[in-house]
């Protein structure tokens, strides 16, 4: 059977293997295939796409490059035909995960949800629906009304809405901002799981650390636990792996945008997809889709306020910087880089875990319309991607006994980029308010003075 034969078989098969509304990946492998030369990558390319095979690392195959590592995921049916179609071409691979389903199995896909009616017995070490987290959200600002506020962003394309958590020591003046999504892709749940930690971490060291406090003297943190709320639940009730959101196109033959390809950086430039049916699909126009044009409105409203942005994902371990449609470096893409070392040192000392870091399109694959390099075009001064745990040994589908020590080493990391980025404006305030009160006691200390003399 020749290859495009083959693609329509498994176009049936991805059909059929729904069911019960789920969908099910009993028996699929993840493998990782490294081509050694420019035709092994070619013809990769060329079973990627005529096979439809969903790719993991890199998210196209025109990403393909020899002596690049490849993930993919390869349905139960096509696994014999796929290893001898390697071996007949001597591309080197390896099985990264033997049974796809199984390990979806241990994530409790499909869960229910469970009313929360306390933070006390809210367990972040697992992962939440979405109307679990929605009630986390409503705790967290009923119990710390002191520092934290919910606002709403704006609404999904199936009209749910969207909100954000402000943390911050209240002020009658604009403060500066420290941005942070996750959720943006759907089957990444460890992102809302760590926007999740991050949260319970400020609230929870912001009297006993002094640094901390004063940060959020200085600062406020915008925090959106799930942008692509959508495509999340459609992760928990259809399909674990489902990666975009939920929009519908080409008369509803196909769903979805990537949402961290709708930004307007380059749209569509390069390294994202016009075809709908693709991972990639850019969107039918810059901040098309209703969650980024939220994010863009709020952002460009405070532009000037925002320090940094920071947007979390996985997998593969990285902490990138801008840019990834071009390799030309930004503006101060020096200190990002200083900063991103050093807050991939503070991980790698919590667990021993490893991070690169650097310009996107030089360490990861090209990419146009992210909303990173969106921040940094927009003239925000540090704007980074977090791509978390791990390297591929899981992908996409983290265990939950991965959950806390991968919060707690980027907690260790995102807390120097904090600190620093916050740094220049802590104490400003303090500073003018002691110089406001040495002048006011010199002044009253005046007036004092001239009164005495003219009562003498």
């Amino acid at each position: 059977m020749n290859l495009q034969a083959w693609g329509l078989c498994l176009l049936a098969l991805k059909v059929s293997v729904v069911f019960g509304q789920k969908m099910m990946y009993d028996g699929d492998q993840v493998f990782k295939v490294t081509p050694q030369t420019s035709e092994q990558a070619q013809h990769l390319q060329g079973l990627c796409k005529t096979w439809l095979l969903d790719l993991w690392k890199p998210s196209q195959v025109e990403n393909i490059h020899p002596r690049a590592e490849v993930h993919v995921m390869v349905p139960a049916s096509f696994l014999e035909q796929l290893r001898e179609n390697l071996l007949h071409y001597t591309i080197p691979f390896e099985v990264l995960i033997s049974n796809v389903g199984e390990l979806l199995g241990h994530n409790n896909i499909g869960s229910q949800r469970k009313q929360i009616k306390s933070l006390a017995n809210y367990d972040y070490t697992r992962y939440h629906v979405m109307d679990e987290i929605y009630d986390w959200m409503s705790l967290i600002v009923e119990q710390n009304t002191d520092v934290v506020s919910m606002h709403y962003l704006g609404s999904t394309y199936e009209s749910r809405p969207i909100f954000y958590l402000k943390i911050g020591v209240p002020s009658s003046v604009p403060k500066k901002i420290i941005w942070m999504d996750c959720g943006i892709h759907a089957r990444e749940w460890i992102a809302p799981a760590y926007c999740q930690w991050f949260v319970k971490e400020i609230l929870a060291n912001r009297h006993s650390d002094s640094k901390l406090n004063k940060v959020l003297q200085a600062v406020d943190f915008y925090i959106v636990p799930v942008l692509n709320i959508d495509g999340y639940i459609y992760s928990w009730t259809k399909d674990r792996l489902w990666r975009k959101s939920r929009s519908p196109h080409n008369n509803g033959t196909c769903y979805g945008v990537d949402l961290n390809r709708n930004f307007d950086a380059k749209w569509c430039s390069i390294g994202a997809s016009p075809n709908c049916s693709d991972l990639t699909f850019c969107g039918t126009g810059p901040a098309s889709e209703p969650e980024t044009e939220a994010v863009a409105r709020l952002v460009k409203s405070r532009q000037s306020d925002v320090l940094c942005f920071l947007t979390i994902h996985s997998y593969g371990q990285l902490i990138l910087q801008a840019y990834g449609y071009t390799e030309e470096p930004s503006k101060n893409h020096n200190e990002m880089l200083n900063v991103s070392k050093n807050a991939a040192a503070a991980i790698l000392s919590k667990h021993g875990k490893e991070y690169r870091t650097g310009s996107a399109s030089l360490i990861l694959y090209p990419n146009s319309g992210s909303s990173r390099d969106w921040a940094t075009d927009l003239g925000i001064p540090f704007s980074y991607t977090f791509e978390l745990r791990d390297k591929g040994v899981h992908g996409f589908v983290l265990p939950e006994d991965q959950i806390q020590p991968t919060c707690e080493e980027t907690m260790a990391g995102m807390m120097y980029i904090v600190n620093h980025v916050s740094a220049p404006y802590i104490g400003n305030s303090a500073v003018t308010i002691i110089s406001v009160s040495r002048w006011n006691n010199v002044l009253l200390a005046f007036i004092l003075s001239s009164s005495c003399t003219l009562l003498w």
